[in-house]
């Protein structure tokens, strides 16, 4: 299984609207989506940087998996996600590889993606998000 692209890179935020207006106004980037994402406790931007996105992540609940990150890491970023051609056949290969896995199987993320993460202890420290239509 290998990646077609890079599909977006993560950043925690800890103001969501402080942080568009950054990427809007400095890098002259448009946020063309702002989505909640229940399931993760975020609310989430995007942005179009040629074929790769920047996904802003603020969380909705300090319990939540950015706001403990920002409590522990402050704002940064968060993880790289790679797009598969098929997110389960691929946690499966990265297991079979001996790597450990947070989704065992795939989950709905934002922007109606498939969505499944690699632990950042087996991926040298970054956090690795795959993702794809199936």
């Amino acid at each position: 299984m290998k990646p077609t692209h890079i599909e977006h890179i993560g950043i925690a935020v800890a103001d969501l609207d402080e942080s568009i207006g950054y990427y809007e106004k400095v890098l002259g980037l448009e946020c063309y989506a702002i989505e909640d994402v229940p399931d993760q406790k975020v609310r989430t931007a995007f942005f179009k940087v040629g074929n790769t996105k920047i996904e802003l992540l603020k969380s909705t609940d300090p319990e939540g998996p950015i706001g403990k990150f920002i409590e522990k890491r402050g704002p940064g970023i968060h993880h790289l996600a790679f797009a598969m051609e098929s997110v389960a056949k691929s946690l499966k290969h990265a297991a079979d590889q001996g790597v450990r896995l947070i989704d065992d199987v795939p989950r709905k993320g934002a922007e109606g993606l498939q969505i499944g993460f690699l632990h950042p202890k087996s991926t040298f420290g970054v956090l690795t998000e795959f993702c794809g239509d199936e």
